[in-house]
């Protein structure tokens, strides 16, 4: 525990006692104790969650000011997380919290971790594992609720991972769902939310300004959508919105200042993969239309104001689109660590992982930094998943 950090923060804070003598030893012996408590109940926690005091008119720390005690929590490294939310219902609640990832943000201790999606070498089962920045696994994240599903979307809100709707397949049916459910980083726990209003699969999705949107995919019945909705974390519903002009599936979304755009896949209206951006404004509540978007990706992701996209027709460069000027450049990606075809898209402080789908002890992961020195922004990385990366978020906690 940083507890000259605790004691440095507690010293700038108005209102409170500045004497490092009279916070060290408590605070050192109170977390001692704490630790302790922690670390005995995450042992049954999930048998524990229901029964824990509710002491909700009881100070987080006693003896300390609740807006010192969230900084000493807030400080705490992210691995014991998941005990701490086992002491008291107090705590869970604020460590389940936006304060929380706020608190830690302010005092410059979040920590980068990759949730990975990856499937076992026999490619019979899936499974979510955890790695921190340097690549050391930390965690296989409890088995999602429900069905074992595919085509599914993934989005990271407030801290948390949410997966949405996909389709299962029951004696040779295939069933679409509009369960939404969502993991709490913080407390290593799944939970339910709201079902969509539109069960789909092969969908879009992507957070914009704290909302998270799913447009077109397929229907209950097989039949392309263009049907759009969002979910509302404070309220826990979703609502239907403005549909595209015309159905979309098979496609991706992201979001640019502010405003969403869906791009690739395919379209009932159009011959082959569709290279229309459909881009919509949640100010003006209005869809407007690019035509210069890739087509059939393979790979995607969002690092700082630009758009990583490989595609499945030359999967040895990169597409970088910056939509200030809605432009694109192509990126040759070099044969150093992978000759591999094909890989999946990861962001890690700022650079760009890609991880190659083939299986090769020989196989590094890349590294592209936007940021490094002309001729210097490819690297290798030492960070690889356990096995082929089927999907790839960053959680900061």
């Amino acid at each position: 525990m940083p507890l000259d950090l605790i004691t440095c923060s507690i010293q700038k804070m108005p209102g409170v006692v500045t004497e490092k003598k009279r916070f060290r030893e408590p605070i050192m012996s109170l977390f001692d104790s704490l630790k302790q408590d922690a670390l005995v109940r995450s042992k049954s926690y999930s048998s524990l969650a229901s029964q824990l005091p509710d002491d909700y008119n009881s100070p987080i720390l006693p003896g300390l000011p609740d807006d010192v005690a969230k900084l000493c929590l807030a400080l705490v490294p992210r691995s014991n997380f998941p005990a701490m939310g086992g002491v008291c219902k107090k705590w869970r609640s604020f460590i389940q919290s936006k304060e929380f990832i706020t608190v830690r943000k302010l005092a410059g201790v979040l920590e980068e971790w990759l949730y990975i999606l990856t499937m076992d070498a026999e490619a019979k089962e899936s499974h979510w594992e955890v790695l921190d920045c340097v690549g050391h696994k930390t965690r296989t994240l409890p088995a999602m609720p429900g069905p074992s599903k595919s085509g599914f979307g993934v989005v990271v809100l407030n801290g948390k991972l949410l997966v949405m709707a996909g389709y299962s397949v029951i004696n040779g049916a295939v069933f679409a769902s509009p369960d939404v459910y969502q993991y709490d980083s913080c407390l290593n726990s799944w939970s339910k939310l709201a079902d969509m209003n539109i069960a789909r699969y092969d969908f879009a999705c992507a957070e914009v300004n704290g909302m998270v949107y799913a447009v077109g995919g397929y229907g209950m019945d097989g039949d392309s959508l263009c049907s759009v909705e969002v979910y509302n974390p404070e309220k826990n519903k979703w609502e239907l919105i403005e549909s595209l002009r015309r159905p979309r599936w098979g496609c991706f979304a992201c979001g640019f200042e502010g405003k969403l755009y869906v791009m690739g896949g395919r379209s009932s209206f159009t011959i082959g993969n569709s290279k229309f951006v459909d881009v919509y404004n949640p100010e003006r509540h209005t869809w407007c239309e690019m035509k210069k978007g890739c087509v059939m990706v393979t790979a995607h992701a969002v690092v700082g104001k630009r758009l990583f996209c490989m595609e499945w027709k030359n999967q040895r460069k990169v597409a970088i689109f910056n939509p200030v000027d809605n432009s694109w450049k192509m990126v040759q990606v070099p044969l150093t660590g992978s000759t591999s075809i094909g890989f999946r898209f990861g962001i890690l402080d700022g650079k760009l992982l890609l991880f190659s789908l083939q299986e090769d002890p020989s196989y590094q992961t890349l590294l592209y930094d936007p940021n490094a020195a002309p001729g210097s922004e490819w690297q290798t990385s030492q960070i690889k998943p356990s096995g082929s990366c089927l999907c790839c978020v960053t959680i900061k906690a």
